[in-house]
């Protein structure tokens, strides 16, 4: 099937005398996750991550991924004669030095620019000039291909109360408007659907487990204009609108929009964020400023009525993963539960909670081996059956009016091997390490992350990913400008972490064919005491529930590990008792029992 598609891709490409065609995996607004409509990466490939892309010329096709979907990439292009390219490896080209190498004078690249950045697209054209190669961004090819192409998404959606949102959108229009008077610019193009729904304080359902609304938005000194399906939304969200100035336009308009902006316009826009059509349909006269947009630092930094929220969801949330891991662990060895089983449970958990909307990503439910790969999901062909022996691991999280949540837990099902408690012991004390932490304000990700990872490197492992991420408010679960990593990735800066901010906790232990480990807690950045040295920062931890004592190996834990342990487990006997019923509360007790 994937080899007849890139032969009619490649047929395609001979009658528009296209010689390179790059699928990437964004959708028009450079979104990590996608709706059904935008994943031609997938449809082309076979590949279902949620990062990469593929790149086909006429004799050959490459797709590059990230080392959290290496293994899965590797078993997903098995016979589709794609080449694996795993980004960040030694020797291994990036899809512009690829492109550069195979490419001979005066050939053409071929992409649909809508779903490409600008900055990419110029970045192809700067770095391929000297073979005068040329672009054809007006071709989306596989569309031509993808007959039963589903349509974009026709969801309602809907107003994000204050009492949720903190701040109106006039309150957060006038800040935004003033950072624009302070770069001298008259106009901001806005095309993250994160900005867009925190900005105008709606919500919706265009994207599965990403609570955003398929628009784009462009914010003058004057005037607010939104670019969306106008049936999406009701006439109480017209009327406020109306109310608060918002001119609304049909979705597809700002591209003839953003022709018709004057010469003499300062415009602010992220080349990264902005799509390659869009800013191609801009005058070459307009001046741009290329920054990121100040709506990423503006709603990274939680406001008081998003905290409080913030951990009454938290509660819920570790209440629902509580009364999961009860289940599992009473019921292992004496009901059938697969990977499939127990993640349905565990959503079923949640949906009990009130203001649940839905889970903020697909649920990584692995057991064994299928753990090792970071991002893997269960399906019908690798749906395996939990026995009462060896370490399951779950990655889960919920949308909820209060906020949006992440936590991963490892648990021992039965008797567990002696390496495997020693890396699942690391791993604890790695996190224990970067949840402890006391910093001077100006720390970034970049400072932090070696706490983390400092007892994995000790044991001369790694995992190839961040130890964190910044995490949404009824938002996306992966949320910028702030994380913790080790090494700056290209064409990225490294955030300070500011008070507000909300970054997950999650180092980990990947044995391919073996095991994999992760233990994930949210932590919210909070001011300490100040002093002649500067400002000292701490992390308050979010995230309540349990880490699994059968799995840990004593004598690898300091007696600091220990009170650290025997403190957080404390707090959540406290938070979360209350909640649970008279079993599961002596249940709790025990697995949170000191020690």
């Amino acid at each position: 099937m994937i080899k007849e598609r890139l032969q009619k891709l490649r047929d395609l490409m001979a009658q528009n005398d296209i010689h390179a065609y790059i699928i990437p995996t964004q959708d028009s607004h450079e979104s990590e996750y996608v709706s059904e409509h935008f994943m031609a990466r997938k449809y082309m490939s076979g590949f279902t991550g949620s990062a990469g892309t593929l790149i086909v010329t006429m004799d050959e096709a490459g797709l590059w991924t990230d080392g959290r979907y290496f293994i899965q990439a590797a078993n997903q292009l098995e016979g589709t004669t794609i080449t694996l390219y795993k980004m960040g490896e030694e020797n291994v080209p990036t899809t512009i030095e690829f492109l550069k190498d195979r490419l001979k004078e005066n050939q053409t690249i071929g992409f649909d620019g809508k779903v490409n950045s600008a900055s990419y697209g110029l970045e192809l054209k700067e770095k391929l000039k000297d073979k005068n190669i040329s672009i054809v961004a007006d071709k989306d090819l596989v569309d031509l291909i993808w007959q039963d192409r589903p349509s974009l998404s026709t969801e309602p959606a809907f107003l994000l109360d204050l009492k949720y949102a903190g701040k109106s959108f006039n309150e957060k229009l006038e800040d935004l408007r003033q950072i624009m008077r302070e770069k001298e610019v008259t106009s901001h193009i806005i095309t993250t659907l994160d900005d867009i729904a925190w900005l105008f304080n709606i919500r919706g359902n265009d994207i599965p487990y990403n609570p955003v609304v398929l628009a784009y938005a462009v914010v003058t000194l004057e005037q607010v204009f939104l670019f969306a399906d106008k049936s999406k939304f009701s006439d109480e969200i017209k009327a406020k609108f109306n109310a608060d100035n918002i001119v609304l336009k049909d979705y597809d308009e700002i591209y003839n929009f953003v022709k018709k902006l004057l010469s003499t316009e300062v415009v602010l826009l992220d080349k990264k964020k902005v799509n390659y059509a869009i800013y191609s349909n801009l005058s070459p006269l307009i001046k741009i400023v290329d920054s990121e947009n100040p709506t990423v630092q503006m709603k990274a930094i939680k406001n008081p009525v998003e905290i409080e929220n913030l951990k009454k969801a938290h509660i819920k949330d570790g209440v629902a993963f509580t009364k999961f891991m009860y289940w599992l662990k009473t019921n292992i060895g004496k009901m059938e539960i697969t990977e499939v089983s127990a993640q349905e449970y565990l959503e079923e958990c949640r949906k009990q909670q009130d203001g649940f909307i839905e889970p903020s990503f697909d649920t990584i439910s692995a057991y064994k081996e299928n753990a090792a790969m970071m991002h893997y999901s269960a399906t019908a062909d690798t749906n395996k059956t939990l026995e009462a022996e060896n370490l399951y691991l779950v990655d889960s999280g919920g949308q909820y009016y209060e906020g949006t949540t992440d936590i991963t837990r490892t648990m021992a099902l039965g008797p567990v091997e002696a390496e495997q408690k020693k890396h699942f012991t690391a791993v604890l004390r790695s996190m224990l390490n970067l949840s402890n932490a006391k910093f001077l304000y100006g720390c970034t990700g970049l400072n932090l992350d070696v706490l983390a990872r400092g007892p994995i490197w000790d044991m001369e492992l790694d995992y190839k990913c961040g130890t964190g991420h910044g995490v949404g408010y009824l938002l996306n679960v992966h949320e910028g400008p702030n994380g913790f990593r080790w090494k700056l990735r290209p064409g990225t800066e490294d955030s300070v972490i500011e008070e507000g901010m909300v970054t997950t906790n999650e180092p980990g232990v990947y044995i391919e064919g073996s095991h994999g480990i992760r233990t994930e807690n949210e932590l919210l950045c909070c001011k300490g005491s100040k002093n002649e040295y500067g400002q000292f920062m701490y992390f308050e931890t979010l995230t309540f529930a349990p880490i699994d004592l059968d799995a840990i190996d004593l004598d690898y834990l300091s007696q600091v590990d220990k009170d650290r342990l025997n403190a957080y487990h404390k707090e959540v006997y406290q938070k979360l008792s209350p909640y649970l019923s008279p079993e599961e509360q002596e249940w709790l007790k025990h697995y949170t029992r000191e020690i």
